[in-house]
């Protein structure tokens, strides 16, 4: 049997679950839109994205959030399918960057 990859969290003690419906940040709101959005435009499937998720190291996955997750899978999806290019991620960042007064 293969033993347990550090994503596969399922039956483990994981302490309490706040069941409180809070709103999201409008960067999540963004990243869960663009995900199906994404998706549904046949950019990349589910399994694709699982795939880089789970791709994240131990101390990543672990400290990421949900969201975080998300958009790092989508980023690598849209890296390795030619979607996007580093340099012009890179470009886009440091716009962004400048627009905001120095901060993402």
């Amino acid at each position: 049997m293969e033993p347990r990859r550090h994503h596969d969290l399922g039956g483990l003690n994981a302490g309490p679950v706040d069941r409180n419906v809070h709103a999201l940040e409008p960067w999540e709101a963004r990243t869960d839109a663009l995900v199906y959005l994404l998706l549904s435009r046949g950019a990349f499937k589910t399994d694709e994205l699982r795939r880089e998720i789970e791709s994240l190291g131990p101390d990543e996955y672990r400290d990421a959030g949900y969201y975080h997750r998300w958009l790092h899978g989508t980023v690598r999806l849209l890296l390795e399918k030619g979607v996007i290019s580093v340099a012009g991620l890179a470009t886009a960042l440091e716009a962004r960057t400048e627009l905001n007064g120095g901060s993402l």
